[in-house]
């Protein structure tokens, strides 16, 4: 495969991500490198990288600085780092950023998430498909071509520090009057950055963190750092009834994203969390606006209703989340995939401060997650379910069609309302899949709704 047909494949709707050895190589991470300081930075202005633990990810770092610093841009190294530590530094320091990582994606992948200055994201649409396309003209004339002839001084590149600056933020969100004494949890890392970043943020905490897989490892010995597929949290789930633990807690593996499970084992539906996390920033912002994706159960909304707030439904994606928080003053925004917005974290997702706000609401209820999310665990939910299809426009048009006289909402896909069921069937920007998601008030209306699409939608899946 060319570097060029490799950019174009690797260059996905809101990051970038591809196999290290064949495709997101050195000679590609350089020239978008060069890309990115035409696109994302000021002429001699400032650049933050940081990258995750995989094997791969020292040498793409090395080259995408080159990229960088010959092009002019001055580049802060900060090694090590979450995901959610990269858009903090970029936010503090307004300076673009880019983190190495592929998040629960398998060890041969690796990829980067860029933000602009002030941890504002980069997609397709915004910047990244013009950074691609600057790319491959870099691998293909060089980067003097992009200059019009201009001599730019070479950057400079200096180390940072900046977990140390990161923790302390993520701790200035608890409440000092919550006494977190005494809570006895069990966080699985996944062999990926939240082993090096929960220590750091609950240094000084009165939690007792029983770890697991905390050895910083790219190539996941023990598990995908993937939670969102159960049969990645067992040993967490086996770990948390062990140790007579309160709750278990996995993060992927780039720390940005933050899954429960309760004292019993059982997994905790991230939008409960969300219900659970709304009600504790509106208690700190009576009245505040609340943002939750249209994937979310019903159970969010009322949630934040109840707290006192206003719930506005979005579209799915960071990048659709964070510009809405922008233009309403959203104090936070929920999605049902295990990300959270914090406007006082520069509007970006954080799995660590999700988990402190979530361990808070815990202490304070009495002591057990399960009845803490209880008032809100009153519906049976589908989780996402992927079909592959051979034409998901088809698709839609079928479910469109057959639903015509519920009047789908299309805000993000097709929403359709069926009284005490609702389910939202969406395109993905990636792969070749149409997503299901079913919400209903009994178990059996969620099965007649499942079985009643996937049968629709059989003639285009393969």
């Amino acid at each position: 495969m060319s570097d060029a047909a490799a950019l174009h494949r690797i260059v996905k709707a809101y990051d970038v991500r591809g196999l290290a050895a064949s495709e997101l190589t050195p000679a590609v991470a350089r020239a978008l490198g060069t890309a990115a300081a035409i696109e994302l930075a000021e002429p001699g202005g400032r650049f933050i990288v940081g990258r995750d633990m995989r094997p791969s990810s020292p040498a793409l770092v090395a080259a995408f600085t080159e990229g960088l610093l010959d092009a002019g841009v001055h580049v802060i190294d900060v090694g090590l780092i979450s995901t959610d530590g990269i858009t903090f530094g970029s936010g503090e320091l307004a300076a673009p950023g880019a983190m190495f990582t592929a998040s629960h994606n398998p060890a041969p992948y690796n990829g980067i998430k860029l933000c602009r200055a002030g941890a504002v994201p980069v997609a397709i649409d915004s910047g990244l498909a013009r950074m691609r396309d600057l790319a491959i003209e870099v691998l293909a004339a060089g980067p003097s071509a992009l200059a019009g002839g201009r001599v730019t001084p070479r950057g400079e590149r200096t180390e940072l520090e900046l977990l140390p600056r990161f923790a302390a933020h993520v701790r200035s969100f608890l409440d000092d009057d919550v006494d977190l004494g005494g809570m006895r949890i069990v966080v699985d890392a996944g062999n990926g950055m939240g082993g090096l970043v929960w220590p750091a943020v609950t240094d000084g905490l009165a939690i007792e963190t029983v770890p697991l897989y905390f050895e910083l490892d790219g190539t996941f010995p023990n598990h995908p750092a993937d939670p969102l597929d159960p049969e990645n949290l067992r040993d967490l789930t086996a770990r948390v009834v062990a140790e007579g633990a309160v709750l278990g807690l996995a993060f992927d593996g780039d720390a940005d994203r933050v899954f429960a499970v309760d004292a019993s084992g059982r997994p905790v539906d991230s939008s409960l969390v969300g219900a659970v996390v709304a009600a504790r920033a509106l208690g700190r912002d009576p009245g505040s606006t609340v943002l939750h994706n249209l994937i979310c159960s019903r159970s969010v909304p009322e949630a934040i209703r109840a707290a006192g707030g206003e719930p506005i439904r979005t579209r799915v994606g960071h990048s659709f989340i964070k510009a809405e928080m922008a233009r309403t003053g959203a104090v936070l925004g929920v999605e049902h995939s295990g990300h959270f917005y914090f406007r006082d974290n520069h509007r970006a997702d954080s799995g660590v401060i999700a988990a402190l706000m979530l361990l808070e609401a815990v202490a304070v209820a009495g002591g057990d997650l399960a009845d803490t999310v209880a008032p809100h665990d009153t519906r049976f939910r589908s989780g996402e379910r992927n079909l592959r299809v051979s034409d998901a426009e088809a698709g839609l048009a079928l479910v469109r069609d057959a639903y015509r006289d519920r009047e789908p909402d299309e805000l993000d896909g097709l929403t359709v309302d069926l009284g005490p069921v609702w389910f939202n069937v969406r395109m993905s920007n990636t792969e070749p899949l149409l997503r299901l998601n079913v919400e209903s008030d009994d178990a059996a209306g969620l099965e007649r709704v499942i079985t009643e699409v996937t049968d629709l939608l059989a003639t285009v899946v393969v």
